[in-house]
């Protein structure tokens, strides 16, 4: 059925509401991993971003707030950003609209009201419920295997949800590789501190046994802004000699985050990271050297994100996905959306929710699909203007394209 320019966001709205998204990118774990997936109105107050909120009102002790029991630091954030001021920030409006979507009185303000809903719920339940309410399909995982907890978990025989899906994240073998080689010589692999003798081999013996292990979708590394591929570092030499060998080997991308200064305030912990302009360079270098290799990536700078669709345009084993972290704000996903359809069509991956808490899923998707429709709608208004005929098919094959199909498209090349 032909769409005419007064029914375009009417249809549209309507398959972007029934697509089930493939949310490429998350922090989240299946109930199976007792105690790591975090969710509940207390985790969902006492995420990074409102701390660091919280603290440009409060006089408060760094320490003596971290030292506090996680029920308090959510009713001093409830208190300071919600009670005591209109909750305009992003961060802010998200909570709203996760307590809204799950039938509870965002106008009442009653903190206490709000924990009872999450009292009388299962952790099942409430993954089955917030699946649903964002149309959720899967998720990918950050698995970790340096951290001790997740890498019991991996060695059980487990059965995990099937919506969970993994990705395996290896960033200290490129940021911190002393810290990698304790636990890779703690775990059986002959690896030394110097990359000499058969570190190499070691590590990709390690990478391709967890790949297989969890069945990764890919790999992944959050880069600081000064990451480079121009030297001959350790760093450099892991990532050419082991990393992408090991990517190709089993033709999986290699998911490069690239923008993130850690800890510019250490005494915030997650909270005082923040950004920096990187080097595109050293993605087109990647990109050019390895045309074999196939590359997931986003950037934390807004100065980066013309310069990263032009370099897309460039190379067909480069996908660029989401609006990551600093730049998940309505205002830059609207002007990074655009600027991307303009350049590069329907071939990139509008977003990712890099939820920590189970319910953020809610409100990063909502907001997302949001502004993600009002900039294809301008853009469906722009070509039927012309005379162009536009179809519900076609519309639900974009929607579709965008949410879901590109990044399987893009992991099976």
């Amino acid at each position: 059925m032909l769409v005419g320019p007064d029914k375009v966001r009417e249809v549209l709205d309507a398959k972007l509401n029934s697509v089930e998204i493939v949310d490429v990118h998350t922090h989240l774990f299946p109930a199976e991993f007792t105690g790591m997936l975090l969710w509940g109105i207390d985790e969902i107050l006492t995420y990074h971003y409102l701390i660091a909120e919280y603290f440009r009102y409060s006089e408060l002790d760094y320490a003596e707030f971290f030292r506090l029991p996680k029920a308090k630091q959510a009713e001093l954030i409830w208190q300071t950003l919600f009670v005591e001021r209109s909750p305009v920030s992003e961060a802010q409006r998200g909570v709203l609209t996760i307590l809204q979507r799950l039938g509870l009185d965002v106008g009442a303000r009653s903190l206490e009201e709000y924990r009872e809903y999450f009292r009388g719920r299962t952790l099942n339940e409430q993954i089955d419920t917030v699946f649903q309410l964002a149309r959720v399909k899967e998720i990918v995982m950050t698995n970790d295997p340096f951290d001790p907890q997740e890498r019991e978990y991996w060695k059980g025989e487990t059965e995990v949800d099937p919506r969970f899906k993994s990705s395996l994240r290896i960033d200290p073998l490129l940021v911190n590789f002393p810290q990698a080689v304790q636990t890779l010589q703690g775990e059986g692999y002959g690896v030394s501190a110097d990359f000499s003798g058969s570190s190499a081999a070691e590590v990709r013996r390690f990478l391709s046994d967890w790949v297989t292990k969890i069945d990764a979708l890919y790999m992944a590394a959050s880069l600081p802004p000064t990451f480079t591929v121009f030297d001959d570092s350790i760093q450099t030499r892991v990532l050419k000699e082991c990393v992408l060998p090991v990517c190709r080997e089993h033709n999986i991308p290699f998911a490069m985050m690239i923008g993130v200064k850690k800890l510019v305030n250490k005494e915030l912990g997650l909270a005082g990271d923040s950004v920096g302009k990187a080097e595109i360079r050293v993605v087109e270098q990647l990109c050019t050297e390895y045309p074999e290799n196939k590359f997931l990536v986003t950037m934390l700078s807004r100065e980066n994100q013309h310069e990263l669709a032009i370099a897309a345009r460039k190379y067909r084993n480069l996908m660029v996905f989401g609006c990551w972290w600093f730049l998940n704000n309505p205002s830059l996903v609207e002007e990074i959306t655009a600027m991307r359809l303009e350049t590069l069509g329907l071939s990139f991956i509008p977003q990712h929710s890099d939820a920590r808490v189970l319910e953020h899923l809610i409100y990063k998707w909502e907001h997302s699909k949001k502004i993600i429709g009002d900039v294809l709608a301008e853009k469906y208004g722009d070509i039927l203007a012309t005379g162009w005929q536009l179809t519900e098919d076609q519309v639900q094959k974009d929607v579709e394209e965008l949410f879901q199909n590109n990044f399987y498209r893009f992991l099976r090349r």
